[in-house]
């Protein structure tokens, strides 16, 4: 969402809408639960989740929708008939606010994202 200005995630959670906020603490702890270790910091203006280092997702919201950031073309095309009624681009999904949030499915896209970035990491070792 446009003029959000956040140091963290709590801070970035607390200037959205009352109506959004339970939405994006779900997203929040979705995340976590799939990747407890990621570090969850504030980049690009939007909060940001880093394993090893490497970006994982990140989220943001808009004023009708919020999206995951980040989330490769293959893992996408691997989930393409559950993402069929989702906008999205490059990298994007949007998941509209007068929907349920799609808990099952986002699990499925940050274990997906999660394997990919650390088959990227063992490639990236057994090269050195």
């Amino acid at each position: 969402m446009k003029g959000i200005q956040a140091n963290d995630v709590d801070e970035y959670i607390a200037q959205v809408p009352d109506e959004q906020r339970p939405v994006l603490t779900t997203l929040r702890d979705i995340i976590r639960s799939i990747a407890p270790d990621a570090v969850e910091s504030i980049s690009y203006g939007i909060p940001t989740y880093k394993q090893d280092g490497k970006p994982l997702v990140y989220f943001g919201t808009a004023s009708t929708h919020y999206a995951l950031y980040a989330i490769s073309g293959a893992v996408r095309e691997k989930y393409s008939e559950e993402l069929a009624g989702y906008s999205m681009s490059k990298g994007t999904i949007r998941f509209p606010f007068d929907k349920p949030i799609p808990s099952g499915l986002i699990k499925k896209l940050l274990k997906a994202a999660l394997q990919e970035n650390e088959a990227k990491a063992g490639a990236k070792k057994k090269k050195a």
